[in-house]
């Protein structure tokens, strides 16, 4: 099977050419901007052009695949119907690798169902899969292609780390590609650390003081107020930390600036749409670094029970991360928001705008004042 795909690169650089599965297997972490793991991603064409494109864990039970594959379609073609228009076709990958004594093979054979039902979801909406590749333990496979001397059973190597044509032109174009996603999202995981049950219990506190407050008939605005003071302070305080890389070594000193009663209140009180609302202005300026810090460390703290509060700081992450230019981090910080809350509307939202590379600054004009 021949594929014909252009990519283009940086502003003011050449496009490039991809003719087959291989050179399609080897650009997908340039076009992510890291490497996939564990992944469904889908990438728009527009008229043999990369459009949109969007990505999300592969779920564990294979029950949850036929939704995950209708609201993945859904995702991608809506958005990229706002941008560029409905695209001609898409390209699928499946990325994971072996975990344990399965290998590449077991584990592409494993979720070819998978693949089917993205090929079937996207078909239900016009749009046909023209490609679909099992990326695993370094070699890859297409679905699509029944052609052995093209793609044998048990799969082609990919080319070595950084010696495709994609990566001589993203390498020329100062395009780099980011760590595991892992470590992003270890910083967005919530503790599971010895101070987790202390984090728990604030949590608990805060619940028993504020709910009974409301009930009594305080005024949503005031406890908004109460709360948005309190994030200014806080995130003030890691403005006066010593400056570096945007690291986990950042997110250690940034929680040590954290209490566990601090915490528990912002993050109770930003299940408050309105006070989520007003926390989003922070969104540019000198404000945005040290919000995504703060949004960061709250998602830490949502422990236990609470991993669903997640979903608020989560979504404000992912907000900021794309306003400040970073679509991979606010990528992973709304896939992890609605992991946490399938029904957050603002996340679904984000998400379809970013993954369709939508200009965020009328998001951006609609919070100033």
């Amino acid at each position: 099977m021949t594929n014909h795909s252009e990519a283009a690169g940086a502003p003011g650089t050449e496009q490039i050419t991809l003719r087959n599965p291989s050179e399609l297997a080897e650009a997908l972490p340039y076009l992510l901007g890291f490497k996939p793991e564990d992944s469904i991603v889908l990438v728009a064409l527009h008229r043999g052009r990369f459009g949109g494109r969007v990505r999300l864990g592969i779920p564990e039970r294979p029950g949850d695949w036929p939704s995950v594959a209708d609201e993945m379609a859904k995702c991608l073609i809506n958005g990229c119907e706002h941008k560029d228009g409905p695209p001609d076709g898409i390209v699928a990958f499946l990325c994971r690798d072996p975990k344990t004594a399965e290998t590449g093979r077991q584990i592409m054979e494993r979720l070819q169902p998978l693949a089917q039902m993205l090929r079937l979801a996207c078909g239900r909406l016009d749009v046909p899969v023209v490609e679909t590749l099992c990326i695993s333990d370094d070699h890859f496979w297409s679905y699509s292609c029944p052609i052995e001397e093209c793609c044998p059973p048990d799969g082609t190597p990919l080319a070595a780390s950084g010696t495709s044509v994609m990566a001589a032109a993203m390498t020329y174009a100062g395009v780099q590609v980011r760590g595991p996603l892992r470590e992003m999202r270890a910083r967005l995981t919530p503790w599971q650390t010895a101070a987790a049950p202390e984090q728990e219990h604030a949590l608990d506190a805060a619940a028993m003081t504020l709910v009974p407050r409301i009930l009594a008939g305080v005024p949503r605005a005031e406890v908004a107020d109460e709360t948005l003071d309190l994030a200014r302070r806080v995130w003030s305080r890691f403005g006066h930390l010593p400056t570096g890389d945007d690291t986990l070594e950042t997110d250690l000193r940034d929680d040590e600036q954290l209490a566990h009663d601090e915490a528990a209140r912002l993050i109770l009180g930003l299940q408050d749409r309105l006070t989520r609302d007003h926390a989003a202005e922070w969104m540019e300026g000198d404000e945005a670094p040290l919000a995504l810090r703060l949004w960061r460390a709250l998602a830490r703290r949502c422990v236990g029970p609470y991993g669903e509060h997640a979903a608020a700081p989560l979504t404000l992450a992912g907000w900021v991360a794309w306003s400040l230019g970073d679509r991979v981090e606010a990528g992973e910080a709304l896939d992890m928001a609605l992991a946490a809350d399938p029904r957050y509307v603002f996340a679904r939202l984000l998400m379809e705008a970013c993954s369709a590379d939508l200009d965020p600054e009328p998001v951006r004009r609609s919070l100033r004042k």
